[in-house]
């Protein structure tokens, strides 16, 4: 054999022996990194310690103002509702489509029904159930009706009275889709039978089908309804207050600014209102005037609350409102 050929098989042969003995023994020595590819950057993670800030903390607040890019929401109209102005707008700043509304009922009944109905009518199961919330006011109502697209809109994305804001639960779009929705319920549910004899519906058996579960309720109402009416007393309306969530803008202590006018010293005083057509005038609060507010609130606002919107509670017992009058009553020296 080839004495060189010899040397280079004995080479391969050691070198082969020596990197296998290489194979799972630890070494002191860092490992050979030839190309970093950024695996070495100077940087700090979460959580460590950076000491070129004074405070020592690595994870930084953003700088005041800055906005991330995409996300300038410059748009008031379609993000807030309102013009440049800042008044509600009065339109729907997104095509109006099939799918779009039908959106808007699917999104409606998940976040809407459970307080406001399946109608709109005001009496989704948290109504029903006294859990303490402001009463939901009916879509139909001609007050609600006459609210701009841009007030329905900022309702869902701020929230008002005890209904919190949906702005982290709906999107933009689906804010909008829920509004064209209430549109179209109020279209629906205000429609009279000349127009619907326009459209390919069986009219009789809409009305009969209507009947038939008017009396189904009004059979379970006269089931539920006590043979006599319990006794209309301070403790009662205190419990009827507290489960229709009332102190949520009145208060008994006399504490000013809040969103109703407080209960305190209200009884047998005297103030300026502005009524329903819009005249000022003044009147002694005495129990007519307490029942007529919870019966019908915009009837006779007060001036310093003219702006104020607070639903109706005709639906309670005459009863229930009485214990109210007598709860509000007890609480002034009049």
């Amino acid at each position: 054999m080839n004495i060189k050929k010899m040397f280079k098989i004995a080479g391969i042969f050691t070198l082969g022996v020596t990197l296998s003995a290489c194979q799972g023994q630890l070494s002191e020595k860092p490992p050979v990194h030839p190309n970093m590819n950024m695996d070495q950057q100077p940087r700090v993670e979460a959580q460590e310690e950076n000491n070129f800030f004074a405070d020592g903390r690595a994870m930084r607040q953003p700088v005041d103002g800055t906005v991330a890019r995409g996300l300038a929401k410059t748009d008031l109209a379609y993000y807030e509702g309102i013009d440049e102005n800042g008044d509600f707008i009065d339109y729907i700043p997104v095509d109006l489509t099939k799918s779009f509304l039908y959106r808007g009922k699917e999104r409606y009944e998940i976040y809407c029904t459970p307080c406001h109905g399946q109608t709109g009518a005001g009496d989704g199961i948290i109504m029903e159930g006294n859990y303490g919330y402001v009463p939901a006011p009916s879509y139909h109502d001609q007050r609600v009706r006459d609210l701009s697209d841009g007030e329905l809109y900022s309702a869902i994305y701020n929230g008002v009275r005890t209904m919190p804001s949906y702005s982290t639960q709906v999107p933009v779009e689906d804010r909008w889709a829920i509004v064209a929705y209430i549109r179209a319920l109020q279209e629906s549910q205000n429609i009279n039978e000349q127009e619907i004899q326009e459209y390919p519906v069986d009219v009789d058996a809409m009305q009969t089908a209507f009947a038939a579960e008017q009396a189904r309720q009004d059979s379970i109402a006269a089931a539920n309804a006590p043979e006599e009416a319990p006794e209309a007393t301070v403790d009662l309306g205190k419990e009827v207050i507290t489960a229709n969530g009332c102190a949520a803008c009145h208060n008994e202590d006399g504490t000013p600014g809040g969103i109703g006018p407080t209960w305190a010293g209200l009884f047998g005083s005297e103030g300026e209102v502005i009524t329903a057509d819009g005249e000022t005038i003044t009147v002694t609060k005495d129990e007519d005037y307490i029942r007529e507010s919870i019966v019908s609130p915009q009837a006779k606002k007060p001036v310093d609350y003219a702006q104020g919107v607070m639903a109706s509670y005709s639906y309670l017992a005459d009863h229930e409102i009485e214990s109210i009058v007598l709860y509000i009553k007890n609480l002034s020296e009049n």
